[in-house]
């Protein structure tokens, strides 16, 4: 038969078990509220109509490679409207690669930007900018995006054919 302090100390065990489940659970949600927060507002951010008429400036340049940009465009760090949507459309994809790599986002978010057509179109200038400033880091997380991207493709591919 059990004393009065053995059944205390058993509810206060139950009780402290209780807790310890209701705030992980709680922190688990949490993380969910503000991984989907971030996942809207980065969403959201791509899809003003600021952001895509850059996109399309960028999509809409001609260029064989790096030194053909140059010479239609100007130099990587000029102040000509190309630039500049290049640089934001760039600075915008390292957040979500960096975002992507701390596994703050889904990959099927960022399967639904054009980060691969991106990196595809865009590959040969960073490329050369990489070159010409003897960076091979430079614009890295837009390269993890597309290539963890294209991973996340063909895992959903394989899922699709079995």
């Amino acid at each position: 038969m059990l004393d009065i302090p053995s059944i205390t100390g058993i509810v206060a065990a139950v009780g402290v078990i209780i807790g310890v489940t209701f705030t992980v659970l709680e922190l688990r949600n949490l993380v969910k509220a503000r991984k989907t927060d971030l996942t809207l507002r980065l969403h959201s951010a791509w899809t003003t109509e600021g952001m895509i008429e850059l996109w399309l400036k960028i999509w809409n340049l001609e260029f064989k490679d790096y030194t053909d940009f140059k010479e239609r465009y100007g130099s990587w760090l000029s102040e000509n409207p190309e630039q500049i949507a290049l640089t934001a459309v760039i600075n915008h994809f390292e957040t979500v690669g960096y975002l992507m790599q701390r596994k703050m986002i889904d990959h099927g978010l960022v399967d639904l930007m054009p980060v691969s057509m991106t990196w595809k179109k865009l590959k040969p200038l960073i490329e050369g900018f990489r070159e010409q400033y003897d960076n091979p880091r430079i614009y890295e997380m837009i390269e993890y995006a597309h290539n963890e991207v294209e991973k996340y493709r063909e895992q959903r591919l394989q899922q699709i054919q079995q």
